[in-house]
């Protein structure tokens, strides 16, 4: 008698696990059944909100859904890197992920209130874009040795604006600053919307900013590019240097943008979302909105994004101690 007790509990058990099994497999076939809530770290205009809304339709279109894109813009993109990390695991909160809100911001800032690697579900990168030091017209330089000169006799007199303090922005600049030797003010903003609104205004002297923001205002020329952080030379801007070529490799950094939702989505959810976003890419109005901001398409999947990030993160860390960096 007890053992078809134990045999009929055996099954019910078994039983009781496919279906479970069965339930998540058609929750992720049904996948998703109401809009999508694509948070932005930061404020309108700036690269990340621009890669954001040039993906956020055509993703809508391949799952069925609007991809409904929410600007979360504050604490170099902590606040909305929070609001990801707290919704719920169902996969209808996503976030944009950048360099400054998953590893620069993190590494400066103990009391962020989250960890980059286990607080979050890496989905995939999809592109990697250069940054760029750019100048309001006012600066009395226009190439890299004569603004380095600049700097150097005038300790402290310049600012320079980021999207807010812990971003990108702000510990390139430092780590440029500490290897030029030199002294600039930095005025962080909430986004590089703002921050680039005010170095156009000629309210704040200078911006190291993502391309893609900044080269509507170049191309105008409302803002004088003077180096770059890039693989090599950029075809939108030749005659701009790189951070290597002026002997400042360390600081010749690229940026990424990607997708990432909170801790411990479902793999066939985030599977789909990856699928989805390799089919995006092939759209050729979103491939060539991206290229046109000076990006570089790199959709690699859960398993590389997760790993470009912890490398992120560590090379920051490894900053922020060397030199010595702390929140204002």
């Amino acid at each position: 008698m007890s053992r078809r007790i134990i045999l009929v509990g055996a099954a019910q058990s078994i039983l009781l696990g496919m279906s479970f099994l069965m339930s998540g497999v058609s929750l992720a076939q049904s996948f998703p059944t109401k809009p999508i809530r694509l948070v932005v770290p930061f404020a309108p205009g700036g690269s990340t909100d621009i890669i954001a809304r040039t993906v956020a339709d055509a993703l809508g279109r391949q799952l069925g859904q609007p991809v409904i894109v929410e600007n979360k813009a504050g604490g170099g993109g902590a606040i909305g890197a929070l609001e990801v990390m707290r919704s719920p695991k169902d996969g209808y909160t996503i976030g944009m992920a950048t360099v400054s809100t998953t590893a620069a911001n993190p590494a400066i800032n103990p009391k962020i209130g989250y960890d980059p690697i286990t607080d979050f579900t890496a989905i995939t990168n999809i592109a990697a874009t250069p940054n760029v030091i750019a100048v309001n017209p006012s600066f009395p330089a226009k190439d890299f040795k004569t603004f380095l000169t600049v700097l150097k006799e005038n300790p402290g007199k310049y600012s320079y604006s980021s999207s807010g303090t812990g971003g990108i922005g702000h510990l390139q600049t430092e780590l440029f600053k500490s290897l030029a030797g030199v002294f600039i003010v930095h005025i962080p903003y909430r986004g590089a919307g703002p921050a680039l609104a005010d170095t156009v205004g000629g309210q704040v002297s200078m911006i190291f900013d993502n391309l893609p923001s900044s080269l509507p205002f170049i191309k105008d020329g409302k803002l004088i590019p003077i180096v770059v952080a890039a693989p090599k030379r950029l075809a939108q801007l030749p005659n701009v240097p790189t951070f290597a070529e002026v002997g400042l490799a360390p600081v010749n950094r690229m940026a990424y943008y990607g997708i990432l939702g909170p801790a411990g989505m479902s793999k066939d959810i985030v599977d789909k979302y990856y699928a989805a976003i390799q089919k995006v890419i092939t759209d050729p109005a979103v491939k060539k909105r991206i290229e046109e901001t000076g990006s570089i398409i790199n959709v690699n999947g859960p398993e590389a994004f997760t790993k470009e990030i912890k490398a992120e993160y560590t090379v920051y860390k490894e900053v922020v101690a060397k030199q010595k960096l702390q929140l204002d």
